[in-house]
């Protein structure tokens, strides 16, 4: 079910039916919902293309659906909009339709195989804030397209193939360290140091750069020492994941691509892509069209590596023999977009991703910023980058201390489930009720309330349902009744929205629709809730049609929370 279609649908007929073009039947929610609970503007570029006035355009459309008993109202108001109102009749249809269904009659798509890059943590390094937004956006449009029926292959990609290896593997030497004698606290001080190091000490620069390009040719003790750099290493960034609630299907990292690069670089020759740039070998990407420069792509370096880029067309190549997908996406900070044009250009000009009777479509969905409340990106109180362990440990760390104060009585062993589920809340949807592609301000306290826009607030409203429902265990859930409120509509009206924002979500790649739906959902339920008296109410048959609204409700808001990782705690 999807309520918009259903009524473009519809007003696109009426449109047709008065010898217009269907295309202006296009209809949104209203606006003004005191007037309406939908609109159509189409009579305006009607009028303009039939050069007659909007509002008799309107005014014919209006009249060809009040016979529809889908409607309580049809009207034409200027300068030429179409208000529609549903009629109680259909609504409570709707839901009882809803109601009954396993899956909420909520969509399902056309079957697609997508592979997700959404981690891209660098092995050695710890995982810090501009980490954070990669995995949680990832990780709920990887929900969402299981849901909305597509197979999903999640993939980290780790960077454990590059300089930063070689970094860690000439200061171990320096200093005399075993791999085995190297803990992850260890890793996060070593890389910074010789990072730091490589900076000024020439000498020390250059034997990095030899052992990386020792480790990448294969040398045996050097692959050693890295295979337990990085399983250390690795440990550690599942432990932040795990706790975020954040999964992978593949582990993979830039080292698994390498043994793609000779064919890759095979390919691209006997095409006849690479050019010699000043000793480097390049790729041409620039397109006729182009509005802006687009510069050579750099496949090898003049001593013979290969870069960043030459892994990730290599890992193009992989992802296409091994999963043969549909569609790659990547999450990255919009830092990266030029990189990926490149990449993606690149791929397509060497045919990588044909091939197998389809053409794998490559997107890079950038994002936006975490920042601190003075509008730059958030940083520890000593002015360096924030470790996402740290951060994720603060919001626990304020979490419990809310369920400490709360009013209500929770066993001991129960504080600590709760207050991961209210941080990890007050974490994923305080980033995810923001736009993908903008900056946002980290504001804890705001995110942890259990008022306004909040993870907390929708967890409240959820349990606050159940709680109800709990209650209500000696009473009969019945049919649902057409509203007896103002309140109660507006509750009913939200319900047949969420499949458009389940929809609207994945085709932008932003699950911030789905906290929109989420909190209008909860808004109005709240609302509902406060005016009326649930289980005292006389009526028998009034009672049960609310216990069964109250049911639907917390369905939906259990399938929406779900797709955004968050779940609901017990008690709040």
């Amino acid at each position: 079910m999807n309520i918009l279609t259903t009524l473009t649908e519809t007003v696109s007929a009426a449109f047709a039916k008065r010898g217009y073009d269907a295309a202006y039947g296009g209809v949104t929610v209203s606006n003004r919902p005191d007037l309406c609970h939908y609109q159509c503007n189409g009579a305006l570029p009607a009028a303009k293309a039939k050069k007659v006035n909007p509002l008799v355009i309107a005014g014919e459309i209006a009249e060809e659906l009040r016979g529809d008993s889908r409607f309580a109202s049809a009207d034409a108001a200027p300068p030429g909009f179409v208000n529609l109102r549903l009629s109680d009749a259909f609504l409570t249809s709707l839901l009882c339709d809803m109601a009954a269904d396993k899956r909420l009659l909520l969509p399902l798509m056309e079957r697609r195989t997508i592979v997700m890059d959404y981690g891209g943590p660098n092995v050695a390094k710890p995982l810090h804030v501009g980490h954070l937004r990669s995995a949680i956006i990832g990780d709920s449009m990887v929900r969402l397209s299981r849901f909305l029926g597509h197979a999903v292959i999640g993939d980290i990609h780790l960077g454990d193939w590059g300089l930063q290896m070689g970094l860690v593997i000439a200061e171990m030497e320096e200093r005399g360290l075993d791999a085995g004698d190297v803990s992850l606290d260890d890793l996060n001080e070593i890389y910074p140091a010789a990072s730091a190091r490589s900076k000024t000490d020439a000498s020390f620069a250059e034997k990095a750069a030899v052992r990386t390009a020792e480790l990448q040719s294969g040398d045996p003790a050097l692959r050693a020492v890295w295979e337990r750099l990085r399983a250390t290493s690795v440990e550690g960034l599942r432990r932040s994941y795990d706790q975020m609630e954040v999964f992978f299907d593949r582990w993979y990292g830039e080292s698994d691509a390498d043994r793609f690069i000779p064919p890759v670089i095979d390919i691209l020759r006997e095409r006849g892509l690479l050019r010699e740039s000043e000793g480097a070998l390049v790729v041409d990407v620039a397109l006729p069209e182009d509005k802006e420069p687009m510069p050579p792509m750099m496949v090898q370096k003049t001593n013979g590596a290969y870069i960043y880029g030459t892994t990730d067309l290599a890992t193009l190549y992989q992802r296409k023999r091994d999963f043969d997908p549909d569609e790659v996406w990547y999450f990255t900070d919009n830092r990266q977009s030029l990189h990926f044009k490149q990449i993606f250009r690149c791929a397509e000009i060497a045919g990588i991703l044909s091939g197998g009777g389809k053409n794998a479509v490559c997107r890079h969905f950038p994002f936006g910023t975490v920042n601190g409340k003075d509008g730059k990106p958030y940083k520890t109180r000593d002015g360096g980058v924030m470790r996402l362990s740290d951060l994720i440990d603060s919001v626990t760390s304020n979490a419990l201390e809310k369920v400490k104060s709360s009013d209500i009585e929770i066993e001991e062993a129960e504080t600590g489930v709760i207050a991961r589920q209210l941080g990890m809340a007050a974490l994923r949807v305080g980033d995810m009720q923001n736009h993908r592609t903008k900056d946002y301000i980290f504001d804890m306290d705001r995110f942890l309330a259990t008022e306004g826009k909040t993870g907390p607030y929708l967890q409240y409203t959820a349990v606050r349902i159940r709680s109800v429902l709990v209650k209500a265990a000696g009473f009969k859930p019945g049919a649902i009744l057409p509203p007896a409120s103002d309140t109660e509509r507006d509750l009913m009206l939200c319900m047949p929205l969420v499949p458009d924002a389940l929809l609207r979500a994945f085709a932008d790649k932003a699950p911030s629709a789905i906290c929109d739906v989420l909190f209008e959902l909860a808004g109005r339920f709240n609302r509902f809730y406060f005016e009326h008296k649930i289980l005292q109410h006389p009526d028998e048959e009034r009672r049960a049609s609310w216990l069964s609204l109250l049911s639907l409700t917390d369905r939906l808001l259990t399938v929406l929370l779900g797709i955004l990782g968050v779940e609901v705690p017990a008690h709040m």
